[in-house]
């Protein structure tokens, strides 16, 4: 017997043992590599690319400062506009109260349908009269046709036509956005394109003494003057889809006719990540 030749065999089989078992452990400890992975999609929408996932949660992050905040969601015929921001400043849905499920949808993750306003008699009024506020933010999405008509704005009559009307945002009959206010004279900025495309768009309106006028549409400021720093001294009611656009530029209907979601008002002024967060938590 050759004990060199049987000794050597030896040693590479315990080798080969050991190197098995270094396999083994190294397999099982491994950190798992599964073959699953996933991608949460729905349409052109992907879920967590946006800071807020939803229309809703995006207006409640900024519910200690807001007016009110209308989801208009309610069934079709609801008279009450529910106030989402807790503070109990319920609307009223006057005239015509129709509602739609038709896609496309504004901020389609957002459970409820969408309030049509039927450009004659379709308009929220708001409870609560409000003393020359100077500094605020308006909001609403909507969607349109029609060139012309009231969006949001402040009067003096809180369901009658106002005899004081300002910080209004509508279309003029160009269908661009058009946001005015009034100090001695009308002071407006307006969108360069047109907003009537049958597509839902966002708007918001900021004012305050120190930023001027801003308007966005989609999350982009399209239009702004950092001169007009002020807006008529005067009490009044904010009002959603109609009131007087008498004397602005481009003036045509005072009634929207379209539909809407999630209207607001707010007493200080969105930034423009505020705005640009909101817009993306509706597409």
């Amino acid at each position: 017997m050759n004990l060199h030749r049987l000794r050597d065999g030896k040693v590479v089989a315990l080798l080969l043992v050991a190197a098995l078992a270094v396999v083994v452990l190294a397999v099982h400890f491994a950190p798992t590599r599964s073959a699953f992975s996933a991608k949460l999609t729905n349409g052109s929408n992907t879920a967590g690319t946006a800071t807020y996932f939803d229309c809703s949660s995006a207006v409640d992050a900024d519910n200690a400062s807001a007016l009110f905040t209308y989801k208009l969601a309610e069934a079709a015929g609801a008279r009450t506009a529910v106030d989402d921001s807790g503070k109990g400043a319920n609307g009223t849905y006057q005239g015509s109260m129709a509602t739609t499920a038709a896609a496309p949808m504004a901020c389609p993750r957002d459970s409820g349908t969408a309030y049509v306003l039927n450009g004659s008699t379709s308009f929220v009024s708001t409870p609560t009269a409000y003393r020359n506020p100077t500094t605020f933010s308006e909001e609403v999405w909507f969607r349109t046709t029609v060139a012309g008509g009231l969006l949001i704005g402040f009067g003096s009559n809180q369901v009658t036509t106002s005899g004081q009307h300002d910080r209004q945002v509508y279309l003029d009959t160009s269908g661009r956005l058009v946001f005015g206010t009034y100090n001695n004279t009308t002071q407006v900025v307006t969108s360069p394109k047109a907003y009537n495309d049958g597509a839902w768009h966002h708007v918001v309106s900021t004012m305050s003494p120190t930023t001027g006028m801003r308007l966005y549409a989609d999350g982009v400021l399209v239009a702004s003057n950092a001169s007009f720093t002020a807006p008529e001294n005067a009490t009044g009611y904010f009002r959603v889809g109609y009131d007087t656009i008498t004397g602005w530029p481009g003036a045509g209907n005072y009634y929207f006719a379209g539909s809407m979601r999630f209207a607001a008002v707010y007493s200080s002024v969105l930034s423009q990540t505020q705005v640009a967060n909101r817009y993306a938590a509706g597409r």
